[in-house]
């Protein structure tokens, strides 16, 4: 069965530029399905079409009728107001309409009425109640907050106050929480640590219903989808597997079709060759060989059916390397830092040599973008010392970039 079509579908933002441009695909029942593509190339246009956001200008999106979609967007936005609470148990609103429904019906039969159509209806609204996990509301949310790192003192704060790692993390609940047909995931790890990415693909992994992802994560997209759709020019690439395969199969298709277009050209200058010595020859006095030099110029033409494909360029930075007087860069001792009376470390030692790659791992909240600030000195610890060493430039890069304007 189909749960997502998409027909001839195109889309412009500018005159004369189509960011989708006749793209067709369909996704069925229960795959795992990866949306790539570089940025600009229409991944969340496309998304913001599947949900209706935004109309095509041609062409036709469809959904498999009585199948529920879920979006997980990279900006969330619920009324002012929520808390966190609030809005991961939106996700049982259609839950709490059937109770409510429920509860009117019982008391109209308390009443006397006819109680024959009322408890047909009764008992339809208990079914889709129970299978929806009605009765077991508060058990799902709180597996969803243990997995995802969402604390009771969270649940209580204003959605709007939170950072975008937690926006995002709590949007991801409420969606989960909400048992839909179709999950269309934007981006799902940003902003996720290792232990809620792990969670994710363990639920996904458990998820009967179908999935449609964008991500630029590698190891989520290796662990989650079984097939890979590439937005390219405005149209769709298949391939059929995980993102390991993608870039197998990509390269493999990159090479075939190199090596078709050389062959083409070695043809094509093999016969152009011949060409220009008919048309020498006809100038020297045989203008029936200009006949035959057209025609087979015709079928040079004709051989003109493969571009000379293009390979995405890679993005090459060398970080500069300069002479340390001594292998010393970094000496961390002894070091302290809380909030209040929350402790996120104490007692951490480290050393950093010249030339090493060093990964600072680390579940959210436990204090690893404190940790650089301190470095940086925009923070400054209760205890213990960070000694640089003489030569060192800091160089910073930030989650959310601010550029500051004259």
């Amino acid at each position: 069965m189909i749960d997502i079509s998409v027909s001839n579908v195109s889309k412009e933002f500018e005159v004369g530029n189509r960011i989708l441009d006749g793209l067709t695909f369909q996704v069925d029942t229960g795959e795992r399905v990866g949306l790539l593509g570089k940025n600009g190339a229409g991944k969340t246009t496309l998304f913001r079409i599947l949900t209706g956001e935004l109309e095509p200008d041609e062409g036709q999106v469809s959904t498999a009728s009585g199948k529920r979609v879920g979006l997980i967007s990279q900006i969330p936005v619920y009324p002012v107001g929520y808390t966190v609470d609030r809005v991961l148990r939106s996700a049982f609103d259609r839950l709490k309409e059937l109770e409510r429904e429920m509860t009117f019906l019982a008391g109209r039969m308390e009443q006397g009425e006819d109680e024959t159509a009322l408890l047909k209806r009764y008992d339809a609204l208990a079914a889709a109640f129970e299978s929806g996990g009605g009765y077991d509301t508060e058990t799902a949310l709180n597996k969803v907050c243990n997995g995802l790192d969402i604390p009771g003192e969270m649940r209580e704060r204003q959605f709007s106050d939170l950072s975008g790692g937690e926006k995002t993390r709590v949007n991801l609940g409420r969606l989960i929480l909400e048992d839909t047909d179709v999950l269309l995931l934007d981006e799902p790890t940003n902003h996720l640590d290792l232990r809620a990415t792990e969670w994710l693909e363990e639920y996904l992994a458990r998820f009967k219903g179908t999935v449609l992802t964008i991500s630029h994560d590698r190891y989520f997209l290796d662990k989650v989808v079984n097939r890979v759709i590439e937005l390219e020019n405005g149209k769709a690439e298949f391939y059929a597997g995980n993102y390991s395969f993608y870039v197998e199969e990509k390269e493999r298709r990159y090479e075939e079709k190199l090596k078709q277009y050389e062959k083409e050209q070695a043809k094509i200058e093999q016969l152009q060759a011949a060409a220009d010595k008919l048309h020498l020859w006809a100038f020297m006095g045989n203008d029936k060989l200009h006949k035959r030099a057209f025609s087979m110029e015709k079928r040079i033409e004709r051989l003109r059916k493969t571009d000379k494909p293009k390979k995405d360029r890679k993005l090459e930075i060398r970080f500069g390397e300069r002479e340390f007087r001594g292998d010393e860069v970094m000496v961390i001792k002894d070091l302290k830092k809380s909030f209040g009376a929350r402790t996120l470390f104490d007692h951490v030692d480290l050393e950093v040599e010249g030339g090493e790659r060093i990964a600072l791992l680390g579940d959210n909240g436990t204090g690893k973008s404190t940790l650089i600030k301190l470095i940086l000195g925009e923070e400054e610890p209760d205890s213990g010392k960070i000694r640089l060493g003489p030569t060192v430039r800091l160089g910073y890069l930030p989650q959310i970039i601010h550029f500051s304007y004259p």
